[in-house]
């Protein structure tokens, strides 16, 4: 590795997380926490920023990274799990979602309201996925083109519009609101779900060891330790970019009511600059969701590759382009309705997992742990999934309100901890089994050697 590859291995992973999520809650959380700001903001980096960290550290440590992690657990599972994840982290959820913020961001603001939308975002879509393509045709090059160039292009548009913001918005922190009021730490910690960032290290993580083994490093704990200080990079700033956004959008609430953190942003960007700040915000925008979309592309093309060995890298990664660009064209509204529920489903499983590993040597890889964690975490995180779509399940959903923490949706806790404790009794059940049989073949043996 050279003196700056893995600075500019940590910019390309960041440029990768930073997409529309990491711009829209942030702001959002701070014009609604107020007074309560450092405490939510503390809780959305836990699972925004340090829960993907410890995927990728996970996946470091682990030969042969997430895929042995969830064999850990059922290799039918792992296969499944995975599928469903690097469907929604690329062509089914992300991808378009960050396509069609991009558009909203990025070309809205400049287009004449007589203009059919419609078919603005089709010829936006084609240009887009195509520059997505051509990008994601060379991942060895991924780190050129994002880490080099449009990383430090994005941070600087960042820097210019919150610096701005701390000099000149005078706004205070207004009272807390809008579930803010009490808990407000577990509220930005589910808000710290929305990033998709801990599912998206799921995926990221062949990505970086990729770049890192490209430079001429094998050993394992080398691998371990550049990947840590590229992570750790990408932390350190994606944590200082929602901190800076998150403020500005504490001092906004002064100046009216917003819906989201795209209309926080943009009224931001206007009051500081004028019809300039509309370029900036969309550049800004149009920036972090392209890079995000380059990385997730990317991740899809080398996963699947490797599942399906007759497909190659330049197959996957043209139908990931097409379906992202075909989903991309139904609307922001109609993929945010599918995306908050498979979340909430979708990161307590992840949580026990990548936990389970950091104590997987006291358990010795028994597949009876994780299983019985995972289904009993899992049940609890689908009733979840079922309620974010409005489901109510009459005696379910009343025992799942009986579960601690359920008023702030974490009800998967407890049954995570069942599930773990019951799984190592259980494999500890089975142990005296199996050295009584030894012992009797011991005796068994002894005999035959007296008889003889």
């Amino acid at each position: 590795m050279k003196k700056f590859d893995n600075m500019f291995i940590g910019l390309m992973l960041f440029s990768m997380f930073f997409g529309a999520g990491n711009l829209i809650f942030p702001p959002f959380l701070g014009a609604l926490s107020g007074s309560s700001f450092w405490v939510a903001m503390t809780g959305f980096i836990l699972t925004a920023v340090g829960l993907p960290l410890l995927v990728l550290l996970a996946i470091s440590l682990v030969k042969g990274g997430i895929q042995t992690i969830c064999d850990r657990v059922h290799p039918v599972f792992s296969t499944i799990f995975m599928v469903i994840v690097y469907l929604s982290i690329g062509p089914f959820l992300a991808i378009p979602r960050n396509a069609n913020v991009a558009f909203e961001m990025g070309v809205i603001p400049f287009v004449s309201t007589s203009w059919n939308h419609t078919l603005v975002l089709f010829l936006f879509s084609i240009v887009f996925f195509l520059l997505v393509y051509f990008v994601s045709l060379n991942p060895g090059k991924m780190e050129k083109f994002m880490g080099r160039w449009i990383t430090p292009a994005l941070l600087l548009s960042i820097v210019v519009l919150c610096v701005a913001g701390f000099i000149h918005l005078d706004g205070t922190f207004q009272a807390p609101a809008g579930g803010y009021e009490k808990g407000a730490f577990f509220k930005g910690f589910l808000e710290g779900y929305n990033t998709m960032d801990a599912l998206a290290s799921l995926a990221f993580g062949i990505v970086i060891l990729t770049a890192i083994q490209q430079r001429g490093v094998s050993d394992e704990k080398q691998l371990t330790n550049y990947t840590l200080k590229a992570a750790l990079i990408a932390g350190g700033l994606l944590a200082a970019v929602y901190v800076s956004i998150g403020m500005v959008g504490a001092k906004m609430a002064a100046t009216g009511s917003y819906e989201n953190g795209t209309e926080i942003l943009s009224a931001a960007a206007s009051l500081l600059f004028g019809k300039g700040g509309s370029v900036l915000l969309g550049l800004i925008f149009t920036l972090a969701c392209f890079t995000t979309i380059v990385g997730l592309t990317t991740a899809c093309g080398q996963y699947f590759s490797k599942l399906i060995p007759k497909a190659s890298y330049k197959t996957v990664m043209t139908i990931v382009t097409l379906v992202g660009f075909t989903l991309s064209n139904l609307g922001l509204n109609q993929i945010l309705k599918v995306s908050v529920p498979f979340l909430v489903s979708a990161y307590p499983l992840t949580i026990v997992l990548i936990s389970l590993t950091f104590f997987n040597r006291y358990f010795k890889n028994t597949r009876m742990v994780y299983s019985s964690a995972m289904l009993f975490t899992g049940i609890f995180a689908v009733i979840g999934g079922l309620n974010a779509f409005g489901l109510e399940l009459g005696p379910v959903q009343t025992l799942r309100d009986l579960l601690p923490f359920s008023s702030v949706g974490l009800e998967w806790i407890l049954p995570a901890v069942a599930g773990t404790l019951i799984g190592v009794l259980l494999s500890q059940l089975k142990k005296p089994k199996a050295s009584s049989t030894s012992e009797g073949l011991d005796i068994k043996a002894s005999k035959m050697t007296m008889v003889k």
